[in-house]
Formats: C-alpha cells, sequence, structure tokens
C-alpha cells in the first residue's frame, strides 16, 4: 500500500479526522485501508462474530463502540475469521485478548488495550449505524486508513 497518513493529512487536512492517541495497533499488519463497516456492541460480540464469520470484507474495515467497556471483544478467533474473509482491519473503541496468538496475523488491529476477560451473555448489538468515539463521526461507507502514525477518516476515498 502506497499511502501514509501523514502524508494524506498534509494534503486533505480539511477532509480528514484523527483517531486520539490512546489507540495501539495489536495486529500482524502495520498498515490498511478500506471502507468503514460500524458495528455496536453491548459488551458482547456475537454479532461482531457473525459479520467477521459470514461477510467478505474485501476492501473493508470494520469499526466496532462498545463505549470502552472493560472486556475483550476482538481475539484470536475473530482474527482468524478477519483474515479468512479479507478484512483489512479492525479499529476497536473498547479491549481485545489473546495478543501473543494474534500478533502474527496480518490483519490490522486498533484498539484502547487488552483484557483478558469477555463477557458472555449474549446481548443484542447493531450494525451499519453511525458511531461516534474519541471525537470522530465513523459512517457506513466513510474510508478509514490506518499505519504506524495512527488511524484517519475521510467521507471518501482518498487515495
Amino acid at each position: 500500500m502506497s499511502f501514509f497518513t501523514a502524508d494524506i493529512c498534509d494534503e486533505y487536512s480539511e477532509k480528514v479526522s484523527v483517531l486520539g492517541a490512546g489507540y495501539k495497533n495489536y495486529g500482524g499488519s502495520d498498515k490498511c485501508q478500506g471502507r468503514i463497516v460500524t458495528v455496536k456492541l453491548d459488551k458482547n460480540n456475537s454479532d461482531l462474530i457473525k459479520l467477521l464469520r459470514d461477510e467478505d470484507g474485501t476492501g473493508k474495515v470494520v469499526v466496532v463502540d462498545v463505549d470502552a467497556e472493560y472486556y475483550a471483544v476482538v481475539g484470536e478467533n475473530l482474527m482468524k475469521f478477519a483474515q479468512q474473509n479479507n478484512y483489512a482491519g479492525i479499529i476497536v473503541n473498547g479491549y481485545i485478548r489473546d495478543t501473543f496468538q494474534i500478533k502474527d496475523i496480518p490483519v490490522v488491529l486498533y484498539a484502547l488495550g487488552t483484557c483478558p476477560r469477555k463477557y458472555i451473555p449474549v446481548t443484542q448489538g447493531e450494525t451499519d449505524v453511525p458511531l461516534s468515539f474519541d471525537g470522530i463521526e465513523f459512517n457506513n461507507g466513510d474510508y478509514l486508513y490506518a499505519d504506524t502514525d495512527g488511524v484517519i477518516v475521510t467521507a471518501e476515498k482518498i487515495v
């Protein structure tokens, strides 16, 4: 991929939103770009499992909002699903686990941090809904770029 988020920010500053500094990449790839698919969860990741396991992710990045609840919503199995279905990346407004196992899976995975536990009771989530966290609006179909400098969002594909 021949882009750098810093260059995009310099050239298109009025069109770019930047995700805050609190997010770290735990995945095995250091760069991704793609059309955003949004998922709003209530602690449990069952709706995210279905998406990553059952839908083609070619050219897509999943943005997950779990309101920074201290439960892991992505781990080794979901990262394997993401890789198998060609998702470029996952951005989580929350926590992940299985960092030792996922560090070599070639999918970008930005999250706030790690947590060893997951939320067991199944709760209802929503897909394809507008999300807002860390000062950024994420809409289904927006475009996301991520590299070692950070994560940026634009309303349209720039690169």
